[in-house]
């Protein structure tokens, strides 16, 4: 819980500086602006038990279809409200709260990656942060990791971190992280005998 809301805060920075017209960029969320990936990251945490069973009904139980009714509910809010928002979730509560703050953690930084990278504005995240993410990451339902990486050893090149058994992909654990949540175009920042079937599972 503690490394969310470093997450989160650092998310918090990172929005108070961005400039206007930069809240309506593309990500690497397809189809989704700055805005509503910020809008995705609290949703939930405003979402009681039977708000989240809602959603989950009115969705079809698809996580895409309940992501993307989520994001509308916050179409309207400026980026002002968004930000006050962020600050008033730092501390994940709710869906996100869930296995210790591990949802929040893995979520919140997959998303300001897909917030940072089209921006062009890297970052360095901290080793444990970064470690606690990708373990619960490679074995995420939400984000249908298993997949992508069964049958391929992931090892990272800038921390003592690797999973798997089979052909090895290897590389900045920033870049396995989003290649695991199945972001194309990061799959070139890696190399070994398993990049190219990683890269086939992606899609790019």
């Amino acid at each position: 819980m503690r490394l969310a809301q470093d997450e989160r805060a650092d998310l918090l920075g990172l929005l108070t500086r961005l400039a206007p017209e930069q809240w309506d960029a593309p990500t690497l969320c397809t189809a989704w602006r700055v805005r509503d990936v910020v809008a995705h990251v609290v949703s939930y945490d405003e979402l009681g038990p039977v708000g989240l069973a809602r959603s989950f009904l009115t969705g079809g139980l698809r996580v895409d279809r309940i992501n993307q009714q989520r994001v509308a509910a916050y179409a309207e809010r400026s980026p002002e409200e968004l930000v006050a928002l962020v600050e008033a979730h730092l501390r994940p509560r709710g869906l996100p709260a869930g296995f210790g703050g591990r949802i929040a953690l893995t979520d919140g930084m997959i998303h300001q990656q897909d917030i940072r990278r089209p921006l062009g504005l890297p970052r360095e995240i901290p080793a444990e942060r970064m470690t606690v993410t990708l373990d619960f990451a490679r074995r995420s339902p939400f984000i249908q990791a298993p997949k992508r990486i069964r049958g391929l050893t992931l090892v990272a090149t800038d921390l003592d971190w690797s999973t798997g058994t089979g052909p090895r992909v290897e590389g900045p654990a920033e870049s396995l992280l989003m290649a695991i949540a199945g972001r194309s175009g990061v799959v070139g920042e890696l190399s070994g005998p398993g990049r190219t079937e990683l890269a086939h599972r992606i899609g790019g």
